[in-house]
């Protein structure tokens, strides 16, 4: 009897170390399952890609375990991918601390360890800020391979010459304004090739947001709507050849964006992001996406707004308050910012502060002044010392 019950005791000893963390699995608010990549920002730093041969990189185990397998396996079929990957999740963290710099949230990240969130537990709730933070991860993924892709720096891609296989349009035979059809340019040069970079985005950061909850279709739409920012970005450079300047031969190609562009654009969409919710035909909603998860349309929260568009921002929920510390959200809080105190906005000591008030003081600010260049090739510069008033939240 004692040997034929312990099976049973082993089983009930596995289930009561397994169900804990199932039932925590269950009950952890729905992010969505592609956000660790963020991870890879930190982790995955230069000198945690490691060179096996030229243009092939090993993970360091830090980054391999902030990648899903899909991730993973998308960066082995594309050698030189997961540096671009690294510098596009950098570049997002820079553009949204810059775009919140002057807000009482300032996009602050925390170091990255295994199985923590890169931003905090803000992420958890599905508001405004991690709309933008969705929306300019994916543009910044997006616009960094497709401008490695014209770079060379990966090898499963290249320049975009799609638009110089189209002829240029040719003179009609017919009377008058015959010139008009011809242009005075050509296709040439190296476009930044935005299909692959927006079709790899697709791939790799919408890895695990399958669009059956109302969650991850809005992560699904943010992702999106910060692609859709770069792609509309989009513009056409030219150069001039001919003889002393002339410009009798014009060659021009596509070109992405600066990021600092997509990041204005997409902080326009925050201010005036929309609320939404599940519509009348949940169910039939759902369905549809399994079979296309980018087809569907959110339905606004208010029945008197406007459905959003595809370059929109979504959220869920109202954000929480950023005034105080919050360490279950990972809220700094407002203690200790700097404010302008002739500001009437966001930036203002009044509402940064939270009506908490402000200190005023005088420090004395060391900085580089003066700078000539001196052939060749140095940078001479002066030290100016100089007093600056500082004010800071109580």
């Amino acid at each position: 009897m004692m040997w034929s019950s312990a099976p049973l005791v082993l089983l009930t000893l596995l289930t009561a170390l397994v169900s804990p963390a199932q039932v925590t699995a269950k009950n952890r608010p729905s992010r969505g399952r592609g956000s660790n990549w963020w991870g890879i920002a930190k982790a995955g730093e230069p000198n945690n890609l490691l060179p096996l041969s030229p243009g092939m990189l090993n993970m360091d185990p830090s980054v391999h375990s902030s990648l899903r397998r899909k991730q993973r396996r998308l960066v082995r079929e594309n050698p030189g991918v997961l540096v671009a990957v690294s510098k596009g999740a950098n570049q997002a963290i820079l553009e949204c601390q810059f775009q919140f710099r002057n807000r009482r949230w300032n996009c602050s990240t925390r170091n990255f360890f295994r199985g923590k969130n890169l931003f905090g537990k803000i992420v958890d709730r599905g508001c405004r800020e991690t709309a933008f933070i969705y929306a300019i991860t994916s543009a910044a993924v997006t616009h960094a391979v497709a401008r490695s892709c014209s770079e060379g720096s990966i090898e499963s891609c290249t320049c975009d010459y799609s638009h110089q296989a189209a002829a240029p349009p040719s003179p009609s035979p017919g009377p008058g304004g015959a010139g008009n059809l011809v242009r005075d340019w050509e296709w040439g040069g190296c476009s930044d090739n935005i299909d692959f970079g927006f079709k790899f985005s697709r791939e790799f950061v919408d890895t695990g947001e399958r669009g059956r909850s109302l969650r991850e279709k809005m992560n699904l739409h943010n992702n999106e709507a910060g692609r859709a920012h770069v792609v509309a970005g989009m513009r056409q450079e030219c150069k001039c050849h001919g003889m002393s300047g002339s410009c009798t031969v014009k060659t021009c190609w596509m070109r992405l964006p600066n990021l600092r562009a997509v990041g204005d654009s997409l902080k326009d969409r925050f201010d005036g992001a929309s609320r939404v919710m599940v519509g009348n035909a949940g169910s039939s909603r759902v369905n549809a996406g399994r079979k296309n998860r980018y087809n569907f349309q959110l339905k606004p929260y208010n029945p008197e707004h406007k459905p959003p568009g595809p370059k929109d921002l979504v959220y869920l929920e109202s954000s929480p308050g950023f005034c105080e510390r919050n360490p279950r959200l990972g809220i700094q809080g407002t203690h200790g910012r700097q404010c302008n105190d002739t500001s009437i906005g966001v930036d203002g000591c009044d509402l940064m502060c939270c009506g908490r008030g402000y200190r005023t003081q005088e420090v004395l600010v060391t900085e580089r002044c003066h700078c000539t260049f001196h052939w060749c090739c140095e940078v001479i510069c002066k030290t100016c010392r100089s007093k600056k008033t500082v004010h800071t939240c109580l």
